[in-house]
Parts: structure tokens; sequence; C-alpha cells
């Protein structure tokens, strides 16, 4: 994928005078994507961990890539909607010069491109990975004995594409933008848990009982549509346009963390389970 996309960017230098043209930051020229109404209701048996998480994580913000002023305007152009960022990207890299030139006529190959993602289900798991189990025997105990979240072991919590499809990278970060507009959480492929991290909430284990409480990784799965396409950059003389060919959709689902969450389930018994 690299080596096709460095090919493309010499062949449009053959055309096209490079200028590293980035999409402008002006609210006006290029208003930001309102979010959408959270579609997903966190249960009060999940929380935030984030503030004490003991590893890390990177945020993962996925920002719409605003499209130049010259980008928007070839998209425009475009017989099939164009979402990919890496491809949005590429074009804002580039700025095509409108110079009249008699007789100029050319066709370039960009490649097959995944080019939108459309969803169709954002649904949550919030049992999609158990990742700690604390425990306490209170059989031979006269009171209540309290016991609270202590994570004992670092957890890597991996989601990912359910099947194989052509440019998974592409298709993943289209995926992961949907479903974090959709879901109004904080979204990864992977979240990792430190060992340590602890959470203050008490759970109480009554006499002659055994108590477990148990941690979750919650996660997204998200359902959708991928369009593929043949993508052609056509120049007439002064005119300038994309061509999307041999244009076909797959089905395509995927599991993403919700980052720095953690569903609790706590359970008391006579007996060991």
């Amino acid at each position: 994928m690299k080596m096709m996309r460095t090919a493309l960017m010499i062949i449009l230098a053959f055309f096209v005078a490079t200028t590293g043209i980035h999409a402008e930051k002006n609210a006006e020229k290029s208003p930001k994507k309102e979010s959408s109404p959270a579609k997903v209701t966190v249960p009060n048996s999940v929380l935030n961990i984030a503030k004490e998480n003991t590893y890390p994580n990177s945020t993962q913000d996925q920002p719409y890539l605003q499209p130049s002023e010259m980008s928007q305007e070839l998209i425009d152009t475009s017989n099939v909607k164009i979402e990919n960022p890496n491809l949005i990207r590429i074009l804002n890299e580039t700025n095509i010069n409108k110079a009249p030139t008699i007789g100029l006529r050319a066709t370039i190959y960009l490649g097959e491109w995944p080019l939108n993602y459309a969803s169709n289900e954002t649904s949550p798991n919030w049992e999609y990975q158990k990742i700690n189990t604390n425990y306490f025997d209170n059989r031979g105990g006269k009171g209540n004995h309290q016991i609270h979240y202590v994570q004992e072991a670092q957890k890597a919590v991996k989601g990912g594409l359910t099947a194989k499809v052509p440019h998974a990278e592409d298709v993943e970060k289209m995926m992961l933008i949907k479903a974090m507009d959709k879901s109004q959480l904080p979204l990864a492929f992977q979240t990792i848990v430190g060992a340590g991290t602890k959470k203050d909430q008490v759970y109480n284990i009554s006499p002659k009982r055994l108590g477990y409480l148990y941690a979750y990784a919650p996660a997204i799965n998200e359902k959708g549509k991928v369009t593929y396409g043949e993508v052609f950059l056509v120049m007439k003389g002064m005119e300038r346009s994309i061509v999307v060919k041999n244009v076909t959709s797959q089905g395509v689902g995927a599991w993403i963390p919700v980052q720095d969450h953690v569903h609790f389930g706590f359970m008391a018994s006579e007996s060991p389970r």
C-alpha cells in the first residue's frame, strides 16, 4: 500500500505542482462537523478509569480531515462519495495547475480505494473481555468484608475487523470515526489496563460467603458497508474531475474496545465458582 501511494505521488507530480496545501482551519471556510447525539447509554456498572489507569493510553481522537478548497472541488465532481481520510490527505497535498493547457487530455489512475463507509449498527458489549477477578473468602468471618477493584496484571484488549477486507487499515479508520460519532465514547482498536489500577467503589461480602468482583473491558460492535472503487483523475483543458469506476460494496464488521472504561460485576455465593 505504501509503495502504491509513493508511485501515485510520483505520477501526480508529473502532471501537477505539489505545494503541500493543507485544509483551512478557519471555521468559516471549513466548519467542524457537529457530533451526533449520544446513541449508546452507558450503564452505572461501567466506570471511567482514565485517571486511575496506571497505563497511560494515548488519546484516539479521530478528527474529520477537512478537504482543502481544491480537494473539495474535485471530490464534488466524483460520482461516488469520498470519505477516506488517506485519499483526502493525498488530494490536500496536491495543487493542480488550472492554467489553460491547449489540447491537454489525461486520465491518471489513482488506484483502487475504499471510498466510504456506511454504518448500519453500533451496539455495545459491556462484557467484551474479562480482564480481572478480585476474590475474598468470608465464610469464616463474623461480619461483612469489603473489597474493591484492584487490577492484578496488565491487560491489553484488542479489537479488529471480523473478516479480512482489502485495505483493512483505511477501512478501520473510517469505521472508527463513524463509531465514535454515533456512540460518543472514546474508542480505540487497542486499549490497555495497567497493573495496580484501582477504583474506590466498595462491595460488601456477607459472612459465610465468597465474594467475586469481575472486571470486563467493554467494546462496540460496529457493522456496516464499505464501498470500493477505482479512482481516476481526469484532466481536459482547464477541467479537472474525479471519476470512479468498477464500484463494489462489501459488508464489514469490527469490534472496537472502549478506552479506559471497565464494567464491574459483583457476585457472592456460599460455594466456590
